[in-house]
């Protein structure tokens, strides 16, 4: 089988892993940092807002069963793609929202919704950039709602698109 990895950001990266978790398509989920300016990142040192880094979730998907587009509209449809500081009560440069593209293809599907959202009258806050290494977070934040079995505080979906 053949997979494409996808990566995004939307603050509290358990928010966002639960709801990528649950989409039809999706095989694997991680939690982690991307961005930054430190090697082998760990999360009290990124949570400081000092090392560059964006909580950040990797996606492994199946091709044939859905699309990077339908991951890029589940993104925007489940976080606060308008706030400028963090996410929800969640405040900080490592809370931002970036979508981080691996190929031209990539960044033009995301650039397409941030130009729909735009032109819907949104003021889109999300950052478009190229990906970079992808540091691991510690095992405890991985798959962190269904460990936990709760639902999350900051990413609720609702349709847009």
């Amino acid at each position: 089988m053949q997979t494409s990895t996808a990566y995004f950001a939307s603050g509290c990266f358990w928010g966002t892993e639960y709801h990528f978790m649950k989409h039809a398509g999706v095989l694997s989920t991680a939690v982690g940092f991307m961005g930054g300016h430190k090697d082998f990142p760990t999360y009290p040192e990124v949570k400081t807002g000092t090392t560059g880094h964006l909580e950040t979730v990797e996606v492994v998907y199946d091709p044939q069963v859905t699309s990077y587009e339908e991951l890029v509209k589940l993104f925007f449809e489940t976080h606060d793609f308008t706030q400028l500081d963090g996410q929800g009560p969640d405040i900080g440069s490592q809370y931002l929202s970036a979508i981080f593209y691996l190929s031209p293809q990539q960044q033009e599907v995301a650039k397409k919704y941030v130009d729909i959202l735009t032109e819907k009258g949104y003021e889109v806050a999300t950052s478009l950039r190229p990906a970079e290494r992808f540091w691991m977070a510690e095992d405890y934040h991985q798959q962190y709602y269904e460990h936990k079995g709760t639902t999350p505080y900051c990413h609720i979906y609702r349709k847009i698109f």
